[in-house]
């Protein structure tokens, strides 16, 4: 049964100390060949009508008119990192029958490699919020951004460290996605994993590239180190043509390095309809070219 607004009030009046148990069927949702979605695809959607698009919200509508149980959650989707609403999110994903798998760090302004020493504490305490949040909703990976600019590399990996302790006793690990800087450069992603080094992995985004040719090149390097990505669309054409980049070919490219999931779906469109449609026609996709290899 999904969780009612009475049982969230009722949440926030309480005072959860404790954070709910994560119910068998949603902490036994497997990641393999899963086609799942983040948050920002309805980012728009949030803007307009944020009663309906705001977590915990959402969530039911994934789940029921979406057909997806694993979703990725941007920070800006979040409400508050208040523990009571924490508490009532990772409880309405139970109810919704979702697993909640990666908190994407997209506070603006944030670069953990900057020269500037206050506005680098300031990113690493923030990022360091963020990881209590992701631990709080049951969650097993963060994705902080290291910057829009490449800043000091040493400094960079100093702060991925930082925040490597303090997530992994909290059951959290990192991820590093093509971003930014890293975006014109194939290698980027596993130059950084191999500098910063330990228990970290990939989670590439098929779109944040600065060309076709980096894009391919990229992904081929970046998805044997992958744990999960974000499958990326832009602009559809009506009849579901994606004229950006060849969708089938970032697929193979992950499947063929051994990565089978979870394919994230990152897609927006104003039109609600028009997004809904483009969602069910990205994952019947996938779905088929993952049941063409398994």
């Amino acid at each position: 049964m999904p969780i009612t607004r009475r049982e969230l009030l009722a949440i926030g009046a309480v005072g959860l100390v404790a954070r709910p148990a994560i119910s068998r069927a949603s902490a036994a949702t497997p990641l393999e060949r899963q086609v799942g979605i983040t948050t920002g695809s309805f980012s728009p959607q949030l803007r307009e009508n944020p009663a309906r698009f705001q977590l915990p919200e959402l969530l039911k509508i994934i789940r029921d008119e979406l057909d997806m149980r694993v979703v990725d959650v941007y920070t800006p989707s979040l409400a508050s990192f208040e523990p009571e609403y924490l508490d009532g999110i990772r409880l309405a994903a139970e109810h919704a029958g979702c697993t909640l798998t990666n908190l994407k760090l997209n506070q603006p302004g944030l670069e953990m490699g900057s020269r500037d020493e206050a506005l680098r504490e300031r990113s690493l305490a923030e990022y360091e919020r963020s990881i209590h949040a992701a631990a709080r909703l049951g969650m097993r990976w963060v994705r902080p951004l290291p910057g829009r600019t490449q800043g000091d590399l040493k400094l960079i990996v100093a702060g991925y460290h930082r925040l490597m302790d303090y997530a992994r006793p909290r059951g959290i690990k990192l991820l590093v996605e093509n971003f930014g800087w890293m975006q014109s450069d194939p290698e980027a992603v596993t130059k950084l994993l191999d500098a910063i080094g330990g228990d970290i992995a990939a989670s590439p985004d098929t779109g944040n590239w600065q060309s076709n040719e980096v894009r391919y090149a990229g992904l081929a390097k970046s998805f044997p180190r992958a744990v999960t990505c974000d499958f990326k669309a832009f602009k559809m054409a009506p009849g579901g043509e994606h004229q950006a980049y060849d969708l089938k070919r970032c697929f193979t490219i992950g499947w063929d390095a051994g990565f089978r999931g979870p394919w994230c779906l990152e897609h927006g469109n104003p039109d609600t309809r028009q997004l809904f449609s483009e969602l069910r026609l990205l994952r019947d996709q996938l779905h088929h070219w993952i049941a063409e290899r398994s």
